[in-house]
């Protein structure tokens, strides 16, 4: 069980971010573009027309002596790694996780998790077409989880039997495949940059020939510079029109499209971007994270982008007595309204903006004591560690220009928002 992963508070808020940040790019700020959710269980006849059931495989070997088992393409050398003891012959191990439906375990009730989001969506293409009357070029984008029975996994949350997809499948006319694949290359390339990646940390790799899966006419992979390595964040592929053909060939019905202008029916080309949820949490967080000489300590802070810290501000009155906290708890209630927020009254100012900087978190808010007068209160940016002072009428609206990317600037004293320390 050493590859399964529960996401703590903070994690939950991070992974759910970057999902949020993905769909708002590839669906919400787009008009060809549609949602979906389908099941993990789907009729075994999907496995077998995707090519799953025959061909998702790995070559695996097994330790005569220690019994560990490898993927014969990871493990280049003839002996084993752990224990030096003499290998088996590879053989081919499928992937999919298999269970049952119903209350008789036997052939009839074989199911399959599913090990990919894509399929659910090529089922589901006349649905799509006929319930959106959307017209080509358009997408399907899916978040969801899938399941696959590494034989291999490690590397924390970078390689599990369980993880979670972003995945669009971008439906487009014959000949116009090579465009919109070159599109979305770029496209994708672009939304880790605008969320922080470091361009000297991402490469793309295209797919040699021998390397192509068997339904891709050309494949990239947008790759990342982990620890470990240069590793996959995301493929891009054009599928061409191998899904829609199989399916409609397996279920006897037609996945025909009408084009509107040749009144011809036409099968769709596919272009697929398909990401990984954890891995890019992983990234993510490996990208931000930095140690800063602070004075005698060592500052450690995640420069993580606004959009995907788990909380986004964290109110701090500067001591526990009474008209203090009742300030700040108020404050800290309103803007639970507009953003995941944090609260601690605990140890030093110093320590307990430390702890957020720890997390992520954009912008502290102190309540002092001058606030239970002049009802301004003071916001600390965490990559800068500049403060300025607001009016607590002006501070949602402040927050939400600086959440937004407006420079954050101390004025020079004399200035409505300066604070002379």
């Amino acid at each position: 069980m050493s590859s399964c992963w529960d996401y703590g508070p903070l994690g939950v808020e991070l992974k759910r971010n970057v999902k949020q940040a993905w769909w708002q790019a590839v669906v919400q700020k787009r008009d060809d573009m549609v949602g979906l959710d389908t099941s993990i269980l789907m009729h075994p006849q999907v496995w077998a027309a995707s090519g799953h059931m025959e061909g998702f495989s790995d070559p695996l070997v097994e330790c005569k002596s220690c019994h560990l088992r490898w993927r014969a393409d990871e493990n280049k050398n003839d002996k084993c790694p752990d224990c030096g003891g003499e290998l088996t012959e590879p053989r081919q191990f499928n992937l999919m996780f298999k269970t049952f439906m119903g209350p008789v375990e036997d052939e009839a009730s074989i199911v399959y998790l599913r090990p990919e989001t894509a399929q659910g969506i090529f089922v589901n293409f006349e649905n799509v077409v006929n319930t959106t009357r959307k017209r080509l070029p358009f997408g399907i984008a899916q978040i969801g989880k899938s399941f696959r029975n590494e034989i291999t996994t490690g590397n924390f949350i970078f390689r599990s039997r369980e993880f979670e997809q972003m995945e669009i499948e971008f439906f487009v006319k014959p000949g116009t495949d090579k465009e919109w694949f070159d599109y979305w290359l770029k496209e994708r390339l672009e939304w880790y940059k605008e969320l922080g990646i470091k361009k000297e940390n991402l490469r793309l790799r295209q797919h040699a020939k021998g390397e192509l899966a068997h339904y891709a006419r050309e494949c990239y992979d947008i790759e990342y510079l982990f620890p470990m390595g240069w590793s996959e964040l995301e493929g891009i592929a054009n599928r061409g029109d191998f899904d829609l053909v199989q399916h409609a060939n397996f279920s006897g019905k037609s996945l025909s499209y009408l084009d509107e202008e040749s009144k011809e029916h036409i099968i769709p080309y596919i272009i697929e971007p398909s990401a990984g949820v954890d891995r890019s949490v992983l990234a993510f967080l490996y990208n931000a994270y930095d140690e800063e000489p602070d004075k005698d300590e060592i500052r450690v802070v995640l420069h993580l982008h606004p959009s995907l810290a788990p909380l986004k501000v964290a109110i701090l009155p500067l001591s526990r007595r009474q008209p203090l906290v009742k300030l700040a708890k108020e404050l800290y209630a309103d803007l639970r309204q507009c953003w995941q927020a944090g609260y601690d009254d605990s140890q030093s100012i110093g320590r307990r903006y430390r702890r957020q900087d720890e997390i992520g978190t954009p912008f502290c808010v102190t309540v002092d004591f001058q606030s239970l007068d002049d009802k301004q209160v003071t916001i600390r940016e965490r990559d800068s560690m500049k403060q300025i002072r607001v009016p607590i009428t002006e501070l949602s609206k402040t927050l939400t220009a600086k959440l937004n990317g407006e420079a954050f600037e101390v004025l020079p004293p004399g200035g409505s928002h300066w604070l002379g320390f």
